[in-house]
């Protein structure tokens, strides 16, 4: 019986030659990650221990991105315990504000996460990191103290989803809509404690931004991991950022699944996740009418060079509707400076839409965009459960930014194609 991605990863880590799903093992990690929200929990835990190290200061990474710029006094005092103790340890991946950016799209931009590596951080959307073919989960804070100090963690081998997509996509298709297909099918807890495999030969030709939406939104299915095998796509992105060496995995052809999804993607048209859960996914075409007061195109799913170029080409030489507010906020520093230098910031400006600096900000109702009782908004965040972007009235709408984009303009949820027919420019 031969091993998928997932249980080759983890055996490896663990100095096995074979792992079995439901089997316990411990494990050597190659990340250990926090922010502003976690880490002061694992450090409080942390130095319970008496330590005065951790197992690694190049391997531990720690990125204030949920409430910083400091939206407040007791913000501003998490963001202190990571920087006071990021000094102390001599840790080598501390990102203070003007280096930081949101998380799950910095640490790929910096070449920190690489094919064939274990990351746990204290977030759910650590998962992000599987579009390199890494084994990526999120963990509590109190783990999180644990693989800070001995640089291993114990794992579950989870059983494992196959989801086969095939096809060509269509006209204004992104990953974003392939992952709220798969949620959709299979509901928020359909994955739950499993490994999320995409592949098939729309994966394959499907960008790494596109990639690190899908494995993003993992977690919106209850998986353990999500994850996509590195191909020639991984290497490229991975060649100019790769600080050592990594190890590419392939699953066995066979490897056993739990179950085997297949989507045709050829006939597919833009999605949109209705309050309040991700699984409650339509087409854009069952939501036309609806309007919304707020639309934001950022996070840590949709917030890459990508997702802001597509925005920019529906935005330009348009203007926002007037009664709406729209927030832009690119991934990092390097993505807003990119942005910049091709003109989108410009375009966003002009439209009248505002542009932030990197936060998750108004993703988990924390800051930079809170909505108030009755209104409605359009992200391309991950979630929308009750109150997460604001007040437990308020209501979230999940799409691509090029449905978020075009919506803007119109004031109501709509088709990219509605503002320019065909295919994206």
């Amino acid at each position: 019986m031969g091993m998928t991605i997932s249980q080759k990863i983890l055996a490896a880590h663990a100095g096995k030659e074979f792992v079995a799903p439901g089997e316990l093992v411990n494990c050597r990690l190659d990340v250990v990650l926090g922010n502003d929200i976690t880490a002061p929990v694992a450090i409080a835990e942390f130095e319970k221990l008496g330590l005065n190290k951790v197992f690694d200061r190049e391997r531990v990474v720690l990125v204030p991105d949920h409430f910083t710029p400091n939206k407040d006094i007791k913000s501003a005092e998490q963001a202190k315990v990571l920087r006071d103790f990021a000094r102390r340890m001599d840790i080598s991946n501390y990102f203070e504000i003007g280096q930081m950016g949101i998380e799950h799209c910095l640490l790929p931009e910096q070449g920190l996460v690489l094919p064939g590596d274990l990351i746990i951080g204290a977030d759910s959307h650590t998962c992000t990191y599987g579009a390199l073919g890494a084994f990526a989960t999120g963990v509590g804070s109190t783990d999180m103290a644990a693989g800070m100090a001995t640089g291993e963690v114990w794992f579950k081998i989870p059983e494992s989803i196959k989801f086969i997509f095939f096809g060509q996509l269509p006209p204004w298709v992104s990953g974003k809509d392939l992952i709220l297909k798969a949620i959709g099918d299979i509901g928020v807890d359909g994955a739950r404690y499993m490994s999320m495999e995409f592949t098939g030969e729309t994966i394959e030709n499907l960008s790494m931004d596109n990639r690190f939406t899908m494995c993003n939104m993992a977690i919106e299915a209850g998986g353990k991991n999500g994850i996509i095998a590195a191909d020639d796509i991984t290497r490229e992105y991975v060649r100019h950022r790769a600080r050592r060496d990594y190890t590419i995995y392939q699953s066995d052809p066979d490897a056993d699944y739990y179950k085997i999804r297949e989507y045709d993607v050829s006939q597919m048209e833009p999605l949109v996740a209705f309050p309040h859960l991700p699984e409650n996914v339509r087409p854009v075409s069952e939501a036309a009418g609806v309007t919304v007061d707020q639309v934001v195109i950022g996070s840590c799913t949709n917030g890459r060079m990508e997702d802001l170029e597509i925005a920019a080409s529906l935005l330009k030489g348009r203007k926002v509707h007037p009664e709406i507010r729209v927030i832009i906020i690119p991934g990092t520093q390097n993505i807003y400076l990119e942005a910049l230098r091709r003109g989108f910031i410009e375009t966003f400006i002009e439209a009248g839409a505002i542009v932030s600096t990197p936060t998750c900000g108004p993703c988990l109702g924390g800051h930079m965009g809170i909505l108030a009782r009755g209104e409605k908004a359009l992200a391309t965040t991950n979630r929308n459960f009750v109150g997460r972007m604001g007040h437990p009235e308020s209501e979230v709408y999940l799409s691509s930014p090029a449905v978020a984009a075009a919506s803007a303009i119109k004031g109501r949820i709509t088709s990219p194609e509605e503002i320019i027919p065909g295919d994206m420019p």
